[in-house]
């Protein structure tokens, strides 16, 4: 079922300008709202994503997205620093706090952040074990495009993990986050992060009108990848999808 009780009747834009411009302004309290509004929850998600798709052999990985690269920290911790980990997203405001991190955390000898759209990705075929986003496929502008790109860096018989906002399919539940999604959130969102680009009310209608559960499931086949499932966290509040590459 589409996730239409959260959704406007207008698209949201999700023009590259106005995106890039948006989370450039959110980038210094980004980390401490995503925590604050997800109770710290957000973090167990990307630690459990770690554990399903686990690191294997010596690989590289690929986090598109990738944001102040907590997801990218996950998979170094999940692989024992062991594998080679590029983090890219084409905010260069958010990629400084991800280089700031890894420096603290003395990894950034083995894991690289890029600047990259994840439309284009400037990064050769056939190369990462896995390729994973979090929270950041439904920020672009064209998701069947994104995910064409995500298949064609992955290995022969790599994986591609999607970690997505859902809406919840059981009643009252359902109800009660749509109405938190869209009354709460953005008033909370706003007060604390003052910006121009009105980020937390896009966050709302930007998760409303993507694709979750079986339409994404469906998107990721037709873009080149096998036995895909879907693990729903939290009630459903986001769920992991995951899908294989065929191997040639």
């Amino acid at each position: 079922m589409p996730a239409a009780i959260l959704s406007e009747t207008a698209p949201v834009d999700k023009s590259n300008d106005r995106v890039q411009r948006m989370f450039g302004e959110i980038a210094p309290r980004y980390d401490f709202l995503n925590h604050l509004l997800s109770l710290n929850i957000d973090r167990y998600w990307r630690w459990r994503t770690t554990r399903i798709v686990k690191p294997e052999g010596d690989r590289p990985i690929l986090d598109l997205c990738t944001g102040t690269g907590d997801l990218a920290l996950a998979f170094d911790r999940a692989a024992g620093q062991k594998v080679k980990i590029t983090g890219s997203d084409f905010c260069p405001e958010m990629l400084d706090l991800a280089r700031v991190k890894g420096a603290k955390l003395g990894v950034n000898d083995h894991i690289e952040w890029i600047e990259a759209d994840a439309q284009a990705l400037p990064f050769p075929s056939d190369t990462y074990q896995i390729v994973s986003v979090a929270f950041g496929l439904r920020n672009v502008a064209d998701t069947d495009q994104g995910l064409r790109e995500m298949v064609r860096v992955c290995a022969p018989g790599g994986r591609v993990a999607v970690l997505e906002f859902t809406t919840p399919r059981w009643q009252p539940l359902r109800g009660l986050y749509g109405w938190y999604f869209r009354n709460v959130l953005p008033k909370i969102g706003q007060t604390l992060m003052r910006n121009n680009s009105a980020a937390y009310e896009y966050l709302p209608q930007s998760v409303g009108q993507f694709y979750e559960y079986e339409e994404l499931t469906q998107r990721m086949e037709a873009a080149g990848l096998s036995d895909v499932k879907f693990y729903p966290f939290t009630f459903g509040v986001a769920t992991l999808y995951v899908g294989r590459k065929v191997e040639k």
